[in-house]
């Protein structure tokens, strides 16, 4: 995995392990001015924080070379902010971009949740590369006292950060539908896969109709945790286009650059599925990933066409550039009708639209319970992928109706403009009424540069987050 090695040193003693060596090119301290005395810096600690200004800002770093032999070593004095598990998360990217090069970093933990501060230096040295990848890091050691759980956990989330964002930036070329499944199928969970004949047995009109177009046939993929005494059942609906040519409706070639990550929903899904029994989470989940290439040709569906969904309801596509909807309406019709569970999830990059509204550092989350917003917008903001709760307005309903079907899968003759909210009450028709969640990660899903906890390409963004609140539901 990308992020990999890490070796983890989490009770190394000060008198054993401080200063920087042979092993360790850089040294990693927080801000203080009792350092262990076995780091000897040229001036004292206060006066170095004078000179340079420095107000131990998280992510401010302040670099000082120390005499290592015969040679010259350097320590990164670093600031943690207000010590919330935000600050520490940018305290430990900043740390561990700052090491890049180099064999080998050493880390002193903060005080605090320590667990933010792994994760945010784990995700900061991911890369990508087709081929053999290196590590902009090569180890990565922490060293603290009683931090042996904290750092495993966040070694599990950030591993699973990394899983989603190798599947969403794996090039189309390789991953087709059937490649996913396999994937999927390595993550320690039991899975079970439908193929085209069986999806076409099953009544999964819309993954067909929006695969039909390709030469590499789509797929339903489950994914089932099912730990032993668990009372509640969770199903996630991950989107997993593996590319999007917008189909008949043809992208920009602009607007396709990016579609190979149009997966990114089903990435955290199988991610998130295979996190789960390492941290112990006590909630039976099922995964859903309905995933298909969206393709032309002559055998692609078309504008004006009338498809059947799973469970009866009809659609008629007006724009065939608007397919992760038929494919989550599979998916959560299917969980209504078959899986019973207390709550549903999607989580999908459905909509430009959603950028328009909430840019690149928020995702929007969409349901009309309370209590199940309230939660995940809570486990948003603990987990550092914050959501904003976006309204599901009755009146703009009507917009779907369709003369020749139940609903069309985009705004017919609407003057709204409201894509993203039409789109999720799209998908709400396909969950029976249930409680259900919708998360838009479109505009959050990728990340166009090197930056903070993201590399250039697929976030993961959603693992963190329903990873936190699935943990948090056996407290509610």
């Amino acid at each position: 995995m990308p992020i990999s090695p890490c070796l983890l040193l989490p009770r190394v003693p000060y008198a054993q392990g401080l200063i920087v060596g042979e092993d360790a090119e850089l040294l990693a301290v927080p801000f203080a001015e009792d350092l262990a005395p076995e780091i000897e810096l040229p001036v004292p600690v206060a006066a170095l924080l004078a000179h340079y200004q420095a107000k131990g800002e998280a992510g401010e770093i302040v670099e000082v070379p120390v005499a290592n032999g015969d040679a010259v070593g350097r320590v990164l004095l670093y600031g943690v902010g207000d010590g919330s598990a935000t600050a520490l998360r940018k305290a430990g990217a900043a740390v561990a971009r700052r090491g890049k090069g180099k064999d080998a970093v050493r880390i002193v933990l903060p005080g605090g949740p320590v667990a933010a501060f792994v994760e945010g230096a784990l995700l900061a040295t991911y890369t990508f590369r087709v081929g053999e990848a290196k590590s902009p890091v090569t180890t990565l050691e922490f060293v603290g006292d009683e931090v042996e759980a904290e750092v495993a956990g966040a070694e599990v989330i950030a591993g699973a950060v990394a899983l989603a964002r190798d599947l969403a930036n794996t090039p189309s070329s390789v991953k087709s539908p059937a490649w996913l499944a396999e994937r999927a199928a390595e993550q320690g969970v039991a899975v079970r896969v439908w193929d085209e004949r069986e999806l076409r047995a099953g009544g999964f009109g819309g993954i067909l109709a929006v695969g039909k177009g390709s030469v590499n046939p789509p797929r339903l993929i489950q994914l089932s945790y099912r730990p032993e005494g668990a009372t509640r059942h969770v199903v996630l609906v991950g989107k997993g286009i593996t590319y999007d040519t917008g189909g008949l409706s043809l992208k920009p070639t602009a607007g396709m650059v990016f579609m190979k990550t149009d997966m990114a929903g089903g990435a955290v899904v199988i991610a998130v599925l295979g996190a789960l029994a390492s941290l112990g989470v006590p909630i039976r989940v099922t995964g859903l990933v309905a995933a298909a290439e969206n393709s032309f040709s002559g055998s692609a569906q078309r504008p004006s066409d009338v498809i059947t969904q799973y469970g009866g309801r009809t659609v008629e596509v007006l724009n065939t550039d608007a397919e992760g909807r038929l494919v989550l309406a599979d998916a959560l019709a299917y969980a209504d009708a078959e899986l019973d569970p207390d709550v549903v999830v999607d989580v999908a990059t459905l909509t430009g639209a959603i950028s328009v509204a909430l840019g690149k550092n928020l995702g929007a989350v969409f349901t009309s319970e309370d209590a199940l917003a309230g939660a995940l917008v809570e486990a948003g903001e603990a987990s550092g992928e914050r959501l904003w709760r976006m309204p599901l307005i009755e009146d703009y309903l009507p917009a779907l109706d369709s003369s020749v079907a139940d609903l069309t899968n985009i705004e017919a003759g609407s003057t709204y403009g409201a894509g993203s909210v039409t789109a999720a009450l799209f998908l709400r028709e396909f969950t029976g009424g249930r409680p259900w969640a919708h998360l838009d990660i479109a505009g959050v899903g990728r990340s166009g540069a090197d930056e903070g906890l993201f590399s250039k390409g697929a976030t993961g963004y959603g693992v963190r987050l329903l990873l936190e609140w699935l943990a948090g539901l056996q407290e509610r």
